[in-house]
């Protein structure tokens, strides 16, 4: 996957690289453009148009000050909007647009034997991706810059079921919000399979508002079970949607990023644009 806007990402990660090593040193935007070797007026108008901020205002989100203030700025913690944590969730997020149903264990244990599954490639301003979906909902999505591993993965996971390339209504849905239009997403399905804790875990995590953050600890509050801050960790990184489910909010309880399935710079630019985003739809300034 060798398109324009995947080089267009390629290049803001590497901007987002350096912008994280120097920000101390308050870099200009002709030195930042330099770094990744395009005119400054391009690169300003390449990452705008990205971001929807200036590189000097993104850098703001990119901190970890940011990352602290975002995990304080909600006074109500995820414990208190979960007080179900079954399918009857109370946010906002998970309310309108997502429906967990696990398909049967015999199809998972026989790694989807005859299930149908139509995937497709896609770009999104965060790389190329991989979304597929069976008849009942979106059961795959990841990030991927090679089609061909993408696939690969696609067919490791469900090495029996019946896949046909194509991109389906279900997967339009999703690939909606990275235009940022969400009129779609209260049709959004997802057909996963998981352990109970592990959907536990997932649904939790539905419940976090976009451009807000949690951590893995109060995750573990969420679903009852607050020593288990560890497994929770080991089950977000096994979420099988990237984005629509998002692990990328849950961080450390020191305001540092912690891991990502799909690499924590990827995590960081994804937390700052939701963070611009949010705050755009909430009217404040940015600038």
């Amino acid at each position: 996957m060798n398109t324009q806007a995947e080089r267009n990402y390629s290049r803001i990660a590497r901007a987002i690289d350096y912008i994280v090593a120097h920000h101390q040193e308050n870099p200009s935007l002709e030195t930042i453009a330099a770094a990744v070797h395009i005119s400054p007026y391009h690169f300003q108008r390449l990452f705008t148009q990205w971001a929807g901020v200036s590189p000097k205002k993104f850098m703001q989100y990119l901190s970890l000050n940011h990352a602290k203030a975002a995990l304080m700025d909600d006074q109500q913690s995820l414990l208190d909007v979960a007080c179900d944590i079954g399918l009857s969730g109370t946010s906002r997020l998970h309310d309108l647009f997502i429906t967990i149903e696990a398909m049967t264990p015999g199809q998972f244990r026989q790694g989807g034997a005859g299930l149908p599954i139509c995937y497709g490639f896609a770009e999104s301003p965060f790389g190329g991706m991989v979304i597929a979906s069976t008849p009942r909902g979106i059961c795959h999505v990841a990030f991927e810059n090679n089609e061909s591993q993408g696939l690969e993965n696609l067919q490791a996971k469900f090495p029996n079921a019946v896949l046909q390339h194509g991109i389906d209504d279900l997967q339009q849905q999703v690939l909606q919000i990275f235009q940022k239009d969400f009129s779609a997403l209260d049709r959004i399905a997802l057909h996963l399979s998981g352990t109970p804790f592990q959907l536990k875990v997932w649904e939790a995590l539905l419940k976090i508002p976009q451009g807000k953050l949690t951590t893995y600890g109060q995750i573990a509050e969420a679903i009852g079970q607050p020593t288990a801050s560890r497994a929770v960790g080991t089950a977000i990184g096994r979420n099988p949607i990237a984005f629509p489910i998002p692990c990328h909010r849950v961080i450390r309880k020191s305001g540092e990023l912690g891991g990502y399935m799909w690499g924590t710079k990827r995590k960081q630019s994804i937390i700052a644009w939701e963070s611009i985003y949010s705050q755009r739809r909430q009217g404040s300034s940015l600038t």
